[in-house]
């Protein structure tokens, strides 16, 4: 059975880490939010968010772990020496690490980003550039690196196609739910 992670850390943009959730859950997969240090989880704009579980090496056993932005959270994962020897572990086994709008400056920090494809919030490029070797940044909404196992987007207005690619990588089948959600529609209207 797949199951996805979305890690939750103070200042975390609220829409990023529940879109995902929202639609794991609806495709009927496990979709956990792990709070860094609490499952208590206070976000950018001052929403709460109950996480399901706080962090701990069960990490390692997700098909995907999916970080959130938000200038504080993503520096608040960034800052977490737990979280980043996880990640290392996670990416040496070939799974999936995912980032959005501030959080890939967290796996540049990692060394998840060296000499790999990524996107992030406009600006930042400058901040992932300092710490990940051979990076390649891309204006695109959302950049897969399938070498490297990663997924990345670029902000609020980017999280439902973020969590729809991360679905697609995961081999789900999101047409469905795609159209009941009128995703689709909007697709093709933009």
């Amino acid at each position: 059975m797949t199951k996805v992670a979305i890690m939750c850390a103070d200042g975390c943009e609220e829409v990023e880490a529940l879109t995902p959730v929202d639609v794991f859950r609806r495709l009927g997969v496990q979709a956990d939010m792990v709070g860094l240090k609490d499952t208590t989880v206070k976000g950018a704009h001052d929403i709460m968010l109950t996480a399901d579980k706080v962090l701990d090496d069960s990490l390692l056993d997700y098909d995907a772990v999916i970080f959130p932005g938000g200038y504080g959270g993503a520096q608040n994962l960034r800052n977490s020496e737990q979280l980043d020897s996880l990640m290392v572990q996670r990416q040496a086994a070939g799974k999936w690490n995912c980032a959005m709008c501030a959080a890939p400056t967290a796996f540049a920090h990692y060394g998840l980003l060296d000499n790999a494809d990524y996107t992030i919030y406009p600006g930042m490029e400058e901040d992932v550039a300092k710490e990940a070797t051979g990076s390649r940044f891309h204006e695109d909404i959302t950049v897969v690196d399938t070498k490297k196992h990663l997924v990345t987007s670029r902000g609020p207005a980017t999280a439902m196609t973020y969590a729809f690619q991360i679905a697609d990588v995961l081999g789900l089948d999101t047409k469905q739910l795609k159209h009941d959600m009128l995703y689709d529609f909007l697709q093709e209207n933009i």
